[in-house]
């Protein structure tokens, strides 16, 4: 029985922490796909659609307190009783929405992220989706796919590399076999792994030449734009051959950050480096004396949109731990309103009450 989990991620850690579950009845399940209201469990046996039971349906307060595809949890029957702790979980902000995490992944060790050479290529959407894999827990990894399209291929991966910082960066080109063999190495037995990417920039095609069959239907890239049609419309789990595990996402459009400043201190190293040549420990590297960073940027060792680029997800981090934490709301909410006061009593003192 052990054995045949084994195949899914199952280990001896996961094993002794599960007894006492045994011991009320349960068997641990993997989720490898979700449906509106229902999952797909893969057993030591078999595989089975799954619904909540009622204790963890009364106790799941958010949507991410539900198993998403990647969980362990123990089943009875037909029925989800637990989901087991997370090792690594790879979660966004819902879009439209600053206070609601969506879990992509659960218990990814490899975070893919897949990024095209064609002209639908974006620095900024890359370091978002950096940080999203650092704060995940797991371990990122850039592919640059598509690489017959540009001239130089090894200039363009260093390119991509200075925005990720410490993050293996490979060059991929399915049509002329570059790069396969390299990144299959980093594709272990009994690792999983998560490709994560916009639409069009070649996942699905580079999932299924990795597997050697289609697991994933692909589409063309619209020539307009460069953009490619969602093939993927769901997650599903796979196992593949060489025993790697396989978790496939949609195209991301919005890749909001649901993080503490952890994955942004890891996605901007570069910069935290330089910043420790500052002269005050607490320097916004605007107009202090002794800016390490504002030299840096003067000297071309740094990029100004790449400190941008942090100060706009430091704000958007920022708004979102507000947004969560209720106590921080009300404390934004009282600077507020002393500004406003303050303003109010200056218009007050200078026009008068009937101003």
């Amino acid at each position: 029985m052990i054995e045949s989990l084994a195949r899914l991620g199952w280990d001896d850690d996961r094993e002794g922490a599960f007894e006492p579950e045994r011991q009320r009845g349960l068997e641990p399940a993997r989720v490898v796909a979700q449906h509106r209201g229902a999952w797909e469990v893969r057993t030591a046996t078999d595989e089975r659609t799954a619904t909540l039971g009622g204790r963890l349906r009364y106790d799941s307060l958010v949507a991410s307190d539900l198993p998403a595809v990647g969980d362990w949890v123990g089943v009875a029957g037909p029925q989800i009783q637990v989901v087991l702790p997370r090792r690594q979980v790879l979660v966004r902000r819902a879009p439209d929405a600053d206070a609601v995490e969506q879990v992509l992944a659960a218990n990814v060790e490899t975070v893919v992220i897949v990024t095209s050479a064609n002209r639908d290529f974006n620095l900024r959407r890359l370091e978002r989706l950096v940080a999203l894999a650092w704060e995940s827990g797991g371990e990122p990894l850039v592919v640059v796919s598509n690489g017959d399209l540009v001239a130089d291929v090894d200039g363009f991966v260093e390119h991509v590399g200075s925005v990720a910082p410490g993050v293996p960066v490979l060059g991929v080109s399915v049509p002329a076999g570059i790069g396969l063999g390299t990144l299959l190495a980093h594709l272990r037995p009994g690792r999983t792994v998560a490709f994560v990417g916009s639409s069009g920039v070649g996942k699905s095609t580079l999932i299924n030449a990795l597997a050697g069959r289609e697991v994933i239907r692909t589409a063309e890239i619209r020539e307009d734009d460069a953009r490619g049609r969602h093939t993927t419309i769901g997650r599903e789990l796979h196992v593949l051959n060489g025993g790697w595990l396989l978790i496939d996402t949609p195209g991301i459009r919005e890749v909001g950050l649901w993080a503490t400043e952890e994955g942004l201190e890891r996605t901007f190293g570069d910069i935290a480096d330089v910043a420790a040549g500052c002269r005050f420990g607490d320097c916004r590297h605007e107009h202090e004396p002794g800016c390490a960073v504002r030299q840096a940027i003067h000297d071309g060792r740094l990029d100004r949109a790449r400190l941008n680029a942090h100060r706009k997800l430091e704000r958007e981090v920022a708004r979102v731990e507000r947004a969560r934490d209720p106590r921080a709301r009300a404390e934004e909410a009282r600077r507020w309103r002393m500004i406003q006061k303050s303003v109010n009593a200056h218009m007050t003192r200078r026009y008068g009450q009937d101003r």
